[in-house]
């Protein structure tokens, strides 16, 4: 058995399973998960073991709330194309990578151990710097959403940063690979439940900043119209029944 199935592809109960994931909820429940974090962590760091291995060590360590994980991730946004997991993980629609993605969700569901295990500073630190590549970065829909109130509270400054930085590269007509204006628009979604007259103010910048990728991203926007209660969050849904397309209305109406 090597050291990744036996970190990794092994229960609690001593069982083979093909299922990572399976491994990692399940660590969320027993306290023996504790017994691996530091093999998992030298698993991480170890530049011979096979990038693969490393990048589900350290998403472990991050579902987990361990420093080693969150520090390794935060440090990665720095240059976040030169991670050793960079490309591993692909997504089927745009073809780019979306390893930032499934951090930025598995990093959020690590919220409740993170104050069991007294992290709590770091991982609001590692959402901040994952907030902070948002305009360059896909994050498969997995980064506004995913963003609890206290953290959008705690980022707010970084999160009108990173949508206003996404503008200014729409404008300047920068190629992504994937549509940047859903995912500052799912940015902008969350910012509404912390302050709505600013949250709607960049959904319709946003919307006003280039093509809306065949509606998807006024789609998206829909979120943030629900979201609303005051005239501001009206205003945009107005705008939206008159220029969205059929789905849009439907899930307005819905």
């Amino acid at each position: 058995m090597t050291r990744f199935e036996a970190l990794l592809r092994t229960d609690f109960e001593g069982n083979r399973t093909d299922d990572v994931q399976d491994v990692i909820w399940e660590g969320l429940d027993h306290p023996e998960h504790r017994e691996r974090v530091p093999d998992l962590t030298a698993l991480m760091e170890d530049a011979s073991a096979p990038d693969f291995e490393r990048y589900w060590a350290c998403l472990t360590l991050v579902a987990w709330a361990e420093p080693a994980g969150y520090r390794t991730v935060q440090e990665a946004t720095r240059d976040p194309r030169a991670a050793f997991w960079y490309g591993l993980d692909i997504d089927r629609r745009f073809s780019v990578d979306r390893s930032y993605g499934l951090f930025s969700q598995t990093a959020a569901d690590s919220h409740e151990m993170a104050q069991e295990k007294n992290s709590s500073d770091l991982l609001l630190d590692l959402s901040r710097s994952l907030i902070r590549i948002g305009d360059r970065e896909y994050f498969d829909d997995r980064l506004g959403d995913c963003l609890a109130t206290s953290t959008v509270r705690a980022c707010l400054p970084d999160v009108r940063d990173v949508i206003v930085r996404g503008l200014e590269s729409i404008d300047a007509g920068v190629r992504h690979g994937f549509d940047l204006p859903a995912q500052l628009v799912d940015l902008a979604n969350a910012v509404v439940l912390v302050d709505e007259e600013l949250g709607v103010d960049l959904i319709t910048r946003v919307l006003h900043a280039g093509p809306a990728s065949g509606g998807r991203t006024m789609a998206h926007a829909v979120t943030g119209a629900l979201r609303s209660r005051g005239p501001a969050g009206r205003g945009l849904a107005e705008y939206l029944a008159l220029v969205g397309n059929d789905h849009v209305r439907s899930l307005l109406a819905g």
